[in-house]
């Protein structure tokens, strides 16, 4: 679907990624394997992210709370490489994990400007760049099954997926005739930082613990290079004439069990 020059999709080598979240958990993980398909990579977190060894990268702390920071890293990126094809809003953030009538207003305003706000300035950020040039684009919101599934303990969490869901939905429409190809993506269970903090919650405040507990004895996640080559074979090589042309926008990676 989309490359420097135009060109199919049979290789990913040179194509530009954009990964935010990238210092660590899911967001390292797509970098590695984004690099290993030898893609130029634009990494960001709020602690710089490391670069994966041999990939060139523009890497850059950046609080994806603030727009024009967050337009920055873009321009870097684009001055670095000319262009940016994939676009990965992945940073995010769980807590504050508990009954919402006991959570920290501050707490939620941050979970809230982190997990929706972030997301709305990258789609904006990449959207404005897709419109002027050639080539179309792909972006990326990661999502949760939390998007439509409440979880007792998870209401800024499950809310703020459900936000991420249906701006992804709009930014679809909105942007089609410029080329941008548009996803909200579940990964599905991936054993990163915020699988940790789940298990360490106490079932009162989140009574859905269990589940995370046996999912991790039976070793039930994906890895992020199955997300990677889920988004590489599903998204970025997605082919409109090969179908009805019609892209669903809410989408689940598949277990890789």
């Amino acid at each position: 679907m989309i490359g420097p020059t135009g060109s199919s999709p049979a290789g990913h080598s040179g194509l530009v990624a954009v990964v935010t979240g990238a210092s660590r958990g899911l967001g390292a993980g797509l970098a590695g394997a984004f690099a290993d398909q030898g893609m130029r990579l634009g990494l960001c977190a709020r602690t710089r992210p490391v670069v994966p060894d041999g990939a060139e990268a523009v890497s850059r702390s950046v609080d994806v709370t603030d727009a024009s920071a967050v337009d920055r890293f873009g321009i870097d990126v684009i001055d670095e490489f000319g262009r940016i094809d994939l676009w990965i809003n992945n940073a995010g953030v769980l807590a504050p994990i508990g009954p919402l009538a006991d959570a920290d207003p501050s707490a939620v305003r941050e979970h809230v400007d982190i997990n929706v706000m972030g997301v709305v300035h990258g789609t904006a950020s990449f959207a404005r760049h897709v419109r002027t040039r050639p080539g179309g684009g792909v972006l990326i919101n990661i999502s949760s099954g939390a998007a439509t599934k409440p979880y007792e303990g998870w209401g800024p969490y499950c809310g703020s997926k459900a936000a991420v869901e249906m701006i992804t939905e709009v930014v679809a429409r909105e942007e089609q005739s410029h080329g941008l190809r548009c996803a909200a993506l579940s990964p599905g269970a991936v054993d990163t930082d915020m699988q940790s903090l789940i298990r360490s919650t106490p079932v009162e405040k989140f009574p859905s613990a269990g589940r995370f507990h046996r999912m991790h004895e039976e070793d039930g996640f994906n890895s992020a290079t199955w997300v990677a080559r889920f988004i590489l074979d599903e998204l970025v090589d997605w082919d409109p004439d090969a179908g009805s042309g019609v892209a669903q926008v809410r989408l689940r990676v598949p277990d890789d069990h």
